[in-house]
């Protein structure tokens, strides 16, 4: 299993949201670019990093993702406010290992899977689930899809990976949120991703043993030190080699 670690920017400062409310975030008084460089350090293979700000359609974060891009030493999978194609593609121009999309393609799936065929491997489909549902806009709309009519309605598309967030379990902490990526993971070809499940190191070894999950995002746990990054990666793949602390 792979672990991803995750930094989320709003305003070039490292944040993590409170219920996902952007007016509320907590903020983590780290340098963006060195903690990207760390995670690359502890021997991370790949990292996960959400603009915020982009999700209004601002760019005020540019030179700060592009920069991370640059210089934090793995592949970035790159997500917020991608809703056109001109903007996937300009980051995947820039050096993004992958882009996330979740709105635009409940909004046009047609889309997404010409994209995804054209970029074979670099477009993650992300599942937001809310009382069975799937939301978009940030979790402020609520649409008609169940997660597995989503997973279905894309059945053949080539992602490279499926990112799912069970937000009952990351608003309340329902004890549900293991057998809902679970299932997601059995019905979808594509890798999926579990998002807001690890809180502790034991939560990267219930997500092992799952079987069916191939990743998990870790963000606001290295960050208030309830998971430590080299810990995560032991746990995740337990016959490697040692690897570097995280600082």
């Amino acid at each position: 299993m792979i672990i991803y670690p995750t930094i989320e920017i709003q305003n070039g400062r490292c944040v993590s949201l409170n219920r996902g409310r952007l007016e509320e975030p907590s903020i983590w008084h780290v340098d963006p670019v060195t903690t990207a460089r760390d995670f690359a350090r502890a021997g991370a293979e790949w990292m996960h990093l959400t603009d915020f700000d982009a999700m209004s359609g601002s760019r005020k974060n540019h030179d700060l993702v592009l920069q991370i891009i640059r210089e934090a030493g793995i592949p970035v999978q790159l997500g917020g406010g991608f809703r056109t194609r001109d903007r996937i593609e300009e980051w995947i121009d820039h050096g993004a290992g992958r882009i996330v999309v979740s709105t635009l393609a409940a909004q046009n799936p047609h889309l997404v899977k010409e994209i995804a065929k054209y970029h074979p491997d670099q477009i993650v489909l992300s599942i937001d689930v809310w009382k069975g549902h799937v939301l978009t806009h940030g979790w402020k709309t609520e649409s008609s899809y169940t997660p597995e009519a989503f997973i279905d309605a894309f059945e053949g598309t080539p992602f490279a990976a499926v990112v799912v967030t069970d937000i009952d379990y990351d608003l309340d902490e329902s004890d549900a949120a293991l057998g809902v990526v679970s299932r997601i993971a059995e019905r979808c070809k594509a890798p999926v991703i579990a998002s807001g499940i690890v809180r502790t190191i034991d939560d990267v070894s219930r997500l092992r043993l799952l079987g069916e999950v191939s990743g998990a995002m870790v963000g606001r746990a290295l960050f208030n030190k309830t998971v430590n990054l080299k810990d995560a990666l032991r746990e995740a793949r337990p016959d490697t080699s040692h690897v570097a602390e995280f600082l």
